[in-house]
């Protein structure tokens, strides 16, 4: 199986931003453990600031991957487009938030993104996206 985990807007900073809510570890290095646990599995990571660009990497997942593991980080807040994005692509997607947003503030507890994933994990940390690869696995 082929699975991209895809990170969006400040996800580059885990282990540097807010260690009391996202934890000390990087998430390159969380990345490299998660691929030796599904040797198994081909594991692509990419990570972008820009909303067009997750738009085009979904785009681009079709045909490439078998899955998608995806942290829209604050535009699950705000976007449709990757919303409507998720839905077009035609491939699982499962949405993975470090931190739960249900328990932070307001704004955070609507996802558009989660409407369109076929799971969502939060409040997890970072093992989410281990779970996320796992759901995938078994997904049918």
């Amino acid at each position: 199986m082929k699975i991209l985990i895809l990170n969006g807007p400040n996800l580059n900073l885990i282990g540097k931003r807010e260690p009391e809510i996202y934890g000390n570890q990087s998430l390159g290095d969380f990345f490299e453990i998660v691929k030796k646990r599904f040797p198994d599995c081909i594991i692509e990571t990419f990570q972008s600031n820009h909303e067009g660009v997750l738009i085009d990497k979904l785009q681009e997942a079709m045909g490439r991957f078998d899955g998608v593991v995806f942290n829209p980080g604050g535009y699950s807040h705000t976007s449709i487009a990757l919303a409507d994005t998720v839905r077009a692509i035609r491939i699982p997607v499962v949405e993975v938030h470090i931190s739960n947003i249900y328990e932070r503030e307001e704004y955070r507890h609507h996802s558009y993104t989660a409407e369109a994933a076929v799971k969502s994990i939060v409040g997890h940390g970072l093992e989410g996206y281990a779970e996320a690869v796992e759901f995938l696995l078994s997904y049918n």
